[in-house]
């Protein structure tokens, strides 16, 4: 990241509609990286003043506990984030519209939620990002899509992926492609979080305690992420470095392939892209009623 565009982050001002975990995530980031100073984000919500009591201690950030109004912040911001749930996205984009002008930046986080409803919503065209980002973003290890609307500007488009660049990896994409980066990376974690179920229960049968079968698992799913990420080496031929014919992991991998293992996660993961489609479909139908 250039010095330009950090300097252009630590000037501005940023609001974040929705004080969930992934809000949580981008403001740690901003924060641990030092693009922001914490008395420039404010965070708001609905009704939970504990929950931003509880951000402002931990952050420094601004909520309404602190004394302004949500308005105020919203009118104020250089950036807004939309975190709210898919569920209430419609109704709070229509209520937060009035507060809102062409010159601010709207980040969405939300799955399903095109740029083309968000701009319905509004009622106008805007600068708008879609992204989404994965639970890893907590840890500064997410990979997140992005897409742009046609007003985002170069200056804006730096500035979105050094912001979301302080929670871990970027893709840049077509929109037409976001549904496939839920399923695949949005996603995610639960599947690699699911298989780790699966191997402590195998490891339980087989006589391990849990505390030597987590540290092993745990050891195992980060050392394999690791040589493909260091070594560029493709998943196949690393898998086919470890089998050996007729050995164990040989006898390992037919089983998977009796239980069509590879088929499942293609079919969930482009169940999850499906959902996310069906998401955006609701808030479609939202928007029309």
């Amino acid at each position: 990241m250039s010095l330009l565009t950090q300097a252009g982050i630590s000037s501005l001002q940023l609001c974040f509609y929705g004080a969930g975990s992934m809000a949580e995530a981008i403001v740690r980031g901003l924060i641990n990286e030092k693009l922001v100073e914490p008395g420039r984000i404010s965070m708001l919500n609905k009704q939970n003043r504990d929950r931003l009591a509880e951000l402002h201690d931990r952050y420094g950030v601004q909520t309404v506990v602190q004394g302004s109004s949500n308005e105020a912040y919203l009118r104020e911001a250089d950036i807004i984030f939309l975190a709210m749930k898919p569920k209430d996205a419609a109704a709070a984009l229509s209520s937060i519209k009035p507060y809102l002008s062409p010159k601010q930046l709207i980040v969405s986080v939300i799955a399903g939620l095109s740029i083309n409803s968000i701009e319905r919503l509004l009622g106008r065209e805007a600068a708008i990002v879609r992204t989404m980002p994965n639970t890893s973003s907590t840890i500064g290890l997410g990979a997140t899509g992005i897409s742009y609307s046609e007003s985002v500007t170069p200056q804006q488009r730096l500035l979105t992926e050094a912001i979301m660049g302080s929670v871990g990896i970027n893709a840049v994409v077509d929109e037409s492609l976001q549904e496939a980066v839920t399923g695949v990376s949005g996603s995610g974690p639960a599947y690699v979080y699911y298989f780790m179920e699966a191997m402590l229960e195998a490891a339980s049968q087989l006589g391990l305690t849990r505390e030597s079968a987590k540290e092993l698992v745990v050891q195992t799913v980060l050392g394999a992420a690791e040589m493909v990420r260091t070594t560029g080496e493709e998943p196949a031929e690393l898998r086919r470095k470890v089998t050996s014919p007729n050995g164990t992991t040989q006898a390992a991998l037919e089983v998977m392939d009796e239980g069509l293992f590879a088929e499942t996660v293609v079919k969930a993961a482009r169940r999850s892209a499906e959902r996310a489609g069906e998401l955006g479909e609701a808030i479609e139908r939202s928007i029309n009623e």
